[in-house]
């Protein structure tokens, strides 16, 4: 029997297939997740369509989850790091949001000198646990939005919340409906998606979500959590472990519009950044992420690689100003004393060094050839050569001029005195059965004692 679905127009299955099943014992799907080996990826080939939506943004969990795995943020540090991230956002808020804590003191004072800067973007959003103690600190704050944790994996509604599904439901929809009650749009984090019951109780739930939405006029937005990185975008993948399938099961079966739709993960298998994609490829509209990737064991999918993501997908920027995405990790290394590993995509200090001799000739004649792209002009990092014996005056000239330290003598010409023992020096030092490349220190301290 099939009916007509109303957001298609197209005849489909009754959705009534999907509902919720209130099991005695929790599905831990073993196929997937045996534990003591590891996990699999299972394929029933079914292919679901692609669908981008009009809007595609970037959420930021830089202040929740990033400070999951860490020392705090001081107040102050909180405020820089959010301004920087206004200004990365652009004129049409790329950066739609930013997530805080209001559990300490310090959390709640960061939020209010946020607030103050009076930025339409990032807009200031907040999260709790599913409990009335803590949507009392969201009404106190003034939020207008907040995330609350509904966990919807067997793992935790039978093994650390103790309920049964329906149960939790209940638990869940109750603090829902105080947030609704108070003018509060709720973003219900799904945690665990990758190991829940798509079908049996995801599916459900969200649908149930959708009629409160529909009752009470508010939106009610959904966070698919992907807490332990197991999503894969492979085509084909069967769920819970597939993000297109969730993807499609959220909008298609449980009649979540797409804007309401956010992914969150995380990057145990290396899958953070493709899994985010595929999200926004399948339908999703928000992508949550933390600066430089920090978050809880692994991380979360690192913002500015979603930056360039949405630039490469979108064929434009729209506005976002990524010169900031350096500012902020010369922030995080030299005020807040985070090391960022110098071979990091876009912000570790080697991205964009060559240490091959060949490489570096190249670069010195077209820079085309080995720069992923103009570097300096979108992330005001110029393009640079490490020294080695085979880098040559020219090499030596081009490391002098690319260093920001050295700006006095940008456009040194190779035949230059410094240029000349520099290479008398790196010269002296292979031929005496160094291997390894000149190090950035070394250089700096050759080049300071010569000028000092």
């Amino acid at each position: 029997m099939f009916e007509l679905n109303k957001r298609t127009n197209l005849l489909t299955r009754p959705e009534k297939n999907h509902q919720l099943e209130d099991v005695d014992t929790p599905n831990m799907f073993r196929e997937f997740y045996p534990y003591n080996e590891i996990p699999r990826v299972a394929f029933n080939d079914l292919h679901v369509p692609m669908c981008v939506p009009d809007d595609i943004f970037i959420t930021d969990t830089t202040f929740r989850d990033g400070q999951q795995s860490r020392a705090p943020y001081t107040t102050e540090q909180i405020v820089e790091i959010y301004k920087m991230l206004h200004r990365l956002s652009g004129p049409k808020g790329v950066v739609r949001q930013s997530e805080f804590f209001l559990y300490s003191e310090k959390d709640r004072k960061a939020v209010e000198k946020c607030m103050e800067l009076g930025y339409d973007f990032p807009t200031i959003t907040s999260w709790i646990r599913a409990s009335e103690k803590d949507f009392e600190l969201v009404k106190q704050m003034e939020i207008s939005e907040t995330g609350i944790l509904v966990s919807c994996s067997d793992y935790h509604i039978f093994h650390k919340l103790n309920m049964k599904r329906s149960q939790a439901i209940a638990h869940y929809t109750k603090v829902i409906r105080q947030c609704i009650d108070q003018g509060i749009i709720p973003r219900c984090h799904f945690e665990d998606i990758t190991r829940a019951d798509i079908y049996n109780f995801v599916v459900p739930f969200a649908r149930e979500l959708m009629k409160i939405s529909e009752e009470t006029k508010m939106p009610i937005k959904i966070r698919a959590c992907d807490t332990m990185g197991y999503g894969v975008s492979y085509p084909g993948a069967m769920i819970p472990r597939s993000v297109p399938g969730i993807m499609y099961a959220l909008h298609q079966y449980a009649g979540v519009p797409h804007e309401w739709i956010e992914w969150h993960g995380h990057n145990d298998f290396y899958r953070a950044v493709a899994n985010s994609t595929a999200a926004w490829l399948y339908g999703c509209c928000g992508i949550n992420c933390s600066l430089f990737g920090i978050g809880e064991r692994t991380g979360n999918t690192p913002l500015e690689a979603m930056v360039m993501e949405y630039a490469q997908i979108r064929g434009t920027l729209d506005g976002m100003d990524t010169t900031v995405i350096t500012e902020l990790a010369e922030y995080f290394e030299n005020v807040i004393g985070e090391h960022i590993p110098e071979r990091t995509p876009f912000v570790g200090k080697n991205f964009n060094v060559t240490r091959a001799g060949i490489h570096a000739d190249g670069l010195l004649k077209n820079e085309e050839i080995y720069n992923i792209f103009d570097t300096d002009k979108i992330l005001n990092r110029p393009v640079r050569v490490a020294i080695s014996n085979t880098s040559g005056l020219a090499g030596i000239a081009h490391w002098i001029s690319a260093n920001p330290k050295y700006a006095k003598l940008k456009g040194i010409d190779k035949n230059d005195k410094l240029c000349l023992d520099i290479k008398a020096w790196v010269d002296k030092e292979y031929e005496t059965g160094r291997t390894t490349v000149i190090s950035d220190k070394e250089m700096e301290s050759y080049i300071d004692k010569y000028l000092a």
